[in-house]
């Protein structure tokens, strides 16, 4: 119950957004340089949800507590050699025992590509604007 009540969490935002953000792919102006720096926006919110999202993961009080709530052991030792791990900004970890992590699988992978994709969709977004401008320069 609790992940359909975390699904509808995210998808109550992102339905409309995605609405907004794909209608011009049906339009055909996604061809243009504004939609490319909307979408490297997107990305770099998305980057940023993302990141609270995995700092976030099993934050409580007590780290034993989070573990044995989300189903894994707490191995103190292993906690207390690998203490620096968990108030890294990147990679994010926060480490039950040797194996198990609190952090989402998803969550360091998403936040090495969504910014990428942003850096992406701003060159390409420079490539049509420069293009454009020469060739409303070749007409005139």
């Amino acid at each position: 119950m609790d992940t359909i009540a975390n699904s509808l969490f995210l998808a109550v935002p992102a339905l409309p957004v995605l609405w907004l953000w794909g209608r011009p792919l049906f339009t055909g102006r996604w061809r243009t340089p504004g939609w490319f720096v909307s979408t490297a926006l997107l990305c770099v919110v998305a980057t940023v949800a993302t990141w609270f999202i995995g700092a976030l993961a099993g934050t409580s009080l007590d780290a034993a507590e989070s573990c044995t709530a989300a189903g894994f052991s707490y191995d103190s030792a292993y906690r207390s050699a690998h203490w620096r791990e968990a108030s890294r900004w990147f990679p994010l970890h926060d480490k039950c025992n040797a194996t198990d992590d609190l952090v989402p699988a998803w969550v360091n992978p998403a936040l090495v590509l969504l910014p990428l994709l942003a850096l992406t969709c701003l060159g390409a977004a420079v490539r049509l604007a420069v293009a454009h401008r020469r060739n409303r320069k070749g007409t005139a």
